[in-house]
């Protein structure tokens, strides 16, 4: 059973929100809360999954495997977001999730929560809606990453994106909140390591972004969008 400390944690996610009394209950009474380290495998493609994952800390990456190994990227889920939505149709995952940042899940076994959407239209309506998210988010990559884009104007695109999911303002600009390698925003494009840490001396160069270790900085967030918008 769920303690009291991490209750009132779940009623502040928009998971929850304006779900009936008896249908948290439920949850607080068969939800289970697990912590994860920084790389660890939660599942892996073409697993067969029966729990649903609910982030209430940290950072959990989607990604995808090519044929030649390499990883790409598709998105990065902080709180209040659900990983895994998509194993209510029953079938096998299809993507890897991995731990990007220390992190605390909520886990619910997947009929358990079928079983509570179908007495609850509001959890049912918060579902649909995390979906929705993700498929709207899904349409923006396909479009910024058209092999007719430049690689600089796909990350600075990339970079406004992340600043406005993760960024905190500093004095400078814009700094999004998480330890991005040069490594991993290749994978995110599926490109070359060289490629990135190029691309991404380009636009310190055109003073839009700094890059300081593994954070970067948005100068000017307009600017920065301008640009990619440029023909």
């Amino acid at each position: 059973m769920i303690n009291f400390n991490t209750e009132k944690e779940l009623k502040e996610l928009d998971t929850f929100k304006g779900i009936k009394a008896k249908t948290f209950e439920e949850i607080r009474c068969c939800g289970q809360i697990r912590e994860y380290r920084k790389g660890k495998n939660i599942f892996i493609d073409k697993e067969d999954v029966t729990m649903i994952y609910i982030v209430l800390s940290g950072k959990f990456s989607l990604y995808k495997l090519g044929n030649n190994g390499q990883k790409r990227v598709v998105y990065i889920l902080g709180k209040d977001r659900i990983i895994n939505e998509v194993i209510i149709d029953d079938l096998p995952s299809s993507i890897n999730c991995e731990v990007f940042e220390c992190g605390k899940l909520l886990l619910i076994e997947k009929n358990k929560l079928i079983s509570l959407m179908e007495e609850d239209f509001n959890l049912t309506k918060n579902i649909i809606e995390s979906l929705s998210k993700k498929v709207r988010r899904l349409y923006r990559q396909i479009k910024n990453t058209s092999p007719n884009i430049l690689v600089d104007k796909k990350l600075a695109a990339k970079l406004w994106k992340l600043s406005k999911d993760y960024g905190e303002k500093t004095d400078l600009g814009v700094e999004i909140n998480l330890n991005l390698s040069k490594t991993y925003l290749a994978d995110m494009f599926g490109s070359q390591r060289e490629t990135i840490s190029r691309t991404l001396k380009e636009l310190e160069k055109k003073n839009l972004i700094i890059v300081t270790n593994k954070r970067i900085t948005i100068l000017n967030s307009e600017k920065l969008i301008e640009f990619f918008k440029k023909s």
